[in-house]
């Protein structure tokens, strides 16, 4: 079995990690840059950049701020937020980045994820999926950080995103997010079965066996947080050490 990985998430508003409950309410939380460096010490096998007003704003990523950050992250870096071109990509890869997450605008024209995968490789391109339940046992995708029902199953377009060409799927269950509670198990668990590429399950860890039932019963590749690294409550290196008391395969 192939090692699981952990993933610290920067949501980045205006230069400055934030983080907040189902995308509202956000607080600043820090500086990227010296949450980056300390979470790739602590043994991060990933590290996720999201800046999360860039689409609503109808911008770029702050790409000063991804420079910033490439310069004092070495491990594998993935950006998004505002990401509508392959020019867009370009600029990310340009400024440090290993691979690209899209969302809005991946899931307003799919075709963005063929040109994509066959311009830089699969390997390259992160579908980042905002799923909300809507009726039970109902998700659909959202856009926009989450403003906005795109009204699409997002079950159905996590397989579509696979058969064009991403290489992942993040996957932000929005009831959960920020709360604490634990991760959408039921939502990750249809993503991961209904998809053949790797899954980052992403919203709701609060205690550290929220990561390992998104990863055993979930199904999930990778596991990823904000708040509980944020706020000290737990380091990566808490999060590994317990999954591999468990049986998990991490990296250690």
């Amino acid at each position: 079995m192939l090692a699981r990985r952990v993933i610290p998430c920067l949501d980045v508003d205006k230069g400055r990690v934030v983080k907040g409950v189902r995308f509202q309410g956000l607080v600043d939380a820090g500086d990227p840059v010296e949450l980056g460096a300390r979470y790739a010490a602590e043994g991060a096998d990933e590290l996720t950049f999201l800046d999360v007003s860039a689409s609503k704003e109808a911008r770029a990523t702050l790409l000063d701020v991804v420079r910033a950050v490439a310069r004092r992250v070495f491990v594998p870096f993935t950006v998004g937020g505002g990401v509508r071109t392959l020019v867009d990509m370009e600029a990310l890869l340009g400024a440090g980045a290993d691979k690209c997450s899209m969302a809005t605008a991946a899931l307003e024209r799919p075709a963005l994820i063929d040109e994509a995968a066959a311009r830089f490789g699969s390997q390259f391109v992160v579908l980042s999926l905002d799923a909300k339940e809507v009726a039970p046992g109902v998700f659909h995708a959202f856009v926009k950080g989450g403003s906005v029902d795109t009204g699409l199953d997002a079950i159905a377009f996590a397989r579509e995103a696979q058969s064009r060409g991403a290489g992942e799927i993040l996957l932000n269950a929005m009831d959960a997010d920020g709360t604490r509670g634990g991760f959408s198990l039921a939502l990750t668990r249809r993503i991961s079965d209904a998809a053949r590429i790797p899954v980052i399950a992403s919203g709701g860890a609060g205690e550290l066996d929220h990561f390992r039932a998104a990863l055993v019963e979930g199904g999930a590749d990778a596991v990823l947080a904000a708040s509980v690294f944020h706020s000290g409550k737990f380091t990566v290196g808490d999060v590994k050490r317990y999954l591999a008391a468990r049986g998990v395969p991490v990296r250690v």
